[in-house]
């Protein structure tokens, strides 16, 4: 695996110094408070891109998007009853491991620090904290998502707003009226057929999981598009925090001791195993 690199890279040496920049640009001014407007993905290796599940079939895979949908829809009635909205099915289907276009993103850099740390065959790799400003980068969605966000009053979407786009009415200079469905993939892909965008939502609370993990997902209206590559066209988005190998056991005990771990984030009998077979696994 080839080194990645970008310009906006900011490798750290210390715990003090990481907090800084975990925390670099989230006062409010107009608002007199701490209110970040970035969304964090912690990777254990910093050559890792931001790769979405359905890319990593490889292949064709985007020609699959479609008949994944379709049968997880028709094999996952019985125990999944809320599958009539689009994005409640797609987000459902990526919490349960479904290759999807979707990618996890969370509202605290803490836990996306517990994911660039988590796993022990990495420790001897560098790790890295992706951070997104998606306010700023909602600035590039078309005007039909852009509206209905600025008429919400939100900086991000949730199932529900998104569900909204269905049937929603915007009144034009001319007093026209127009109506927009994005029931369909190839839809919401029409959207971005003369602009692309990197658009941020957040899942409905399903589980515990998606609760404690503070989660949000990112979708792009182009299956085949790496995000990465879309973030480095517009590089005043976001930045990378470079974790060293030699800072890793530090940020991880840290961690488990503010009680970022797998049983909290993972809740079940799964998530308290990791956490305690990672907890007894010696350091070497």
């Amino acid at each position: 695996m080839k080194d990645y690199q970008t310009p906006s890279d900011v490798r750290i040496s210390s715990w003090n110094q990481l907090q800084d920049q975990l925390f670099r640009g989230s006062w409010n001014d107009s608002l007199q408070r701490y209110r970040s407007p970035f969304a964090f993905r912690g990777l254990s290796d910093s050559r890792y891109r931001l790769q979405t599940s359905i890319k990593r079939l490889e292949g064709p895979y985007w020609q699959l998007e479609r008949h994944l949908l379709r049968n997880f829809r028709k094999y996952a009635q019985l125990e999944a009853r809320e599958l009539g909205s689009f994005w409640h099915l797609l987000s459902i289907a990526q919490h349960h491991g479904l290759p999807t276009r979707l990618l996890d993103w969370t509202y605290s850099p803490y836990i996306a620090l517990h994911f660039a740390t988590a796993n022990l065959e990495r420790f001897d790799t560098d790790g890295v904290i992706w951070v997104v400003d998606y306010q700023k980068a909602h600035n590039h969605l078309p005007p039909s998502l852009k509206n209905l966000l600025r008429s919400e009053g939100a900086q991000a979407f949730t199932v529900e707003l998104l569900n909204a786009l269905q049937q929603h009415q915007h009144h034009g200079p001319d007093e026209t009226i127009f109506q927009e469905f994005v029931e369909t993939l190839a839809e919401f892909d029409s959207l971005g057929s003369e602009e692309e965008f990197l658009l941020f939502f957040e899942p409905p609370s399903m589980s515990e999981r998606i609760v404690n993990q503070f989660a949000l997902f990112s979708v792009m209206p182009n299956a085949r598009r790496n995000i990465d590559d879309w973030l480095e066209a517009n590089a005043e988005l976001y930045r990378r925090i470079i974790i060293p190998a030699t800072l890793k056991w530090e940020c991880r005990d840290k961690l488990d001791q503010c009680n970022i771990t797998e049983r909290v984030l993972f809740p079940g009998l799964d998530g308290l195993s990791s956490w305690l077979k990672r907890q007894y696994s010696p350091k070497q």
